[in-house]
């Protein structure tokens, strides 16, 4: 009890300006978990196939693809605050706006509101790290990024739980598209929570744009960023879309799924809140390549329950390693940003947050496209799952190595 009060003081330390901050995170993110969620049930009921859902969160993935390297850019050296305005402000009336298009079939509607999706969430995507890194004591930063990965998993938790019960207990009333509604006009709190975020913000050394080929360390941000390549290309091919898998592979409705992905999130965030003191105790290469390795070997053995789907354990056995699979792979996540972070160097951390936001949006783009023309000829969820496994397992060696690298890098700089 005494380390989990001790870890929880911890977390009670960051500042007003930051806990603001992420309360409007919070918020924004509730969108983004309701749509996770339960979008693509919702577009199934109204008639459309899996690959014309994948098509729309590509539209997404492009608009935040297309947007967050300059924004990266453009922040060096100036204030974060007023991207947080411009999402709070268009995230809202763009997610309402995506539901309309859907259910009226308007697709200038539903895709131009999709893209505006995009925009706005890109805003806040990019610049959360770089106001923690700006604006949060580095002795907190590990409980900093834990609590903005957090904010993802405590929504669906909560969101999942409130729609499983809420669709149990009122069939009628409740449907998936009357949930996201009201997911939707909840959002519009975080503009209340942009209000209260009062501080004199630090500003990170500026760079004119003409000399971004000369005053970035291209070479060492190449070398950073390739594992979260290929984890984001092969995540793309698998998470936007592992709801469909259990639809279609196993039968498992809406409301089902969000009492799993509930039960699923309640654990991550509960891990995630002692990966701070995880990495002080074992060090990064446990608290991102162990967990990440196990979260490989566990989805690979949920995607080939589809070769016996008929055998009455396959649906508890893919259950049981979803629910392994998703604490494992998403609490090495802010440990490995973080570590990305301290390999790059100070001079690099905006645009390194920018070039995540925009690999990530990007490479579910890719493949989610992929996707969408692998089922159209037909293709297994088991097949294309399988990518994902041997891309991650890939990202997996890539991430010791450079691990490995920073702290080496580190002890030598201990040593002078």
């Amino acid at each position: 009890m005494q380390a989990l009060k001790n870890i929880l003081t911890r977390y009670a330390q960051l500042g007003t300006a930051t806990k603001y901050m992420f309360a409007a995170q919070f918020m924004l993110q509730g969108v983004h978990v309701a749509f996770f969620l339960l979008l693509n049930f919702y577009m199934t009921k109204e008639g459309f196939k899996d690959y014309e859902i994948v098509e729309l969160w590509g539209y997404r993935f492009a608009a935040v693809m297309i947007l967050a390297f300059p924004i990266g850019l453009y922040i060096k050296g100036r204030r974060i605050k007023p991207f947080f305005w411009i999402s709070a402000s268009i995230v809202p009336f763009a997610s309402l706006g995506m539901l309309y298009g859907i259910g009226e079939q308007l697709p200038v509607i539903m895709y131009g509101s999709a893209l505006l999706w995009g925009v706005g969430f890109a805003c806040m995507q990019t610049c959360v790290q770089p106001f923690i890194l700006l604006n949060t004591k580095k002795e907190l930063h590990s409980e900093a990024f834990s609590l903005s990965f957090m904010s993802f998993s405590l929504m669906i938790f909560l969101e999942g739980m409130l729609f499983f019960l809420l669709s149990s207990q009122f069939p009628l009333l409740i449907d998936e598209k009357t949930f996201l509604t009201a997911i939707c006009l909840m959002s519009f709190l975080s503009l209340f929570f942009v209000s209260k975020i009062n501080l004199k913000e630090n500003f990170s050394e500026k760079i004119p744009l003409e000399r971004i080929i000369y005053d970035y360390d291209w070479k060492l941000i190449f070398k950073a960023i390739i594992p979260t390549i290929l984890m984001a290309v092969g995540a793309g091919f698998s998470i936007p879309v592992i709801n469909l898998f259990f639809l279609h592979v196993h039968g498992v409705e809406s409301s089902d799924f969000s009492f799993l992905g509930s039960m699923t999130y309640l654990m991550v965030a509960s891990v995630m809140l002692f990966i701070p003191y995880i990495r002080r105790r074992f060090g990064y290469q446990f608290a991102v390549t162990f967990f990440q390795s196990a979260a490989v070997v566990s989805l690979f053995i949920m995607s080939i329950t589809e070769y016996i789907k008929d055998w009455e354990y396959a649906l508890a056995i893919a259950i049981f390693f979803y629910l392994i699979r998703q604490p494992l792979m998403n609490c090495a996540s802010p440990m490995a940003s973080e570590v990305i972070v301290y390999y790059v160097g100070k001079r690099n951390q905006e645009i390194i947050a920018a070039l995540n936001a925009s690999i990530w949006n990007g490479s579910w783009l890719f493949s989610t496209s992929i996707f969408a023309f692998l089922r159209k000829m037909e293709y297994r969820y088991v097949s294309i799952f399988l990518i994902t496994v041997v891309l991650y397992a890939i990202s997996v060696v890539w991430y010791w190595w450079l691990i490995r690298d920073y702290e080496q890098k580190k002890a030598a700089e201990t040593i002078m």
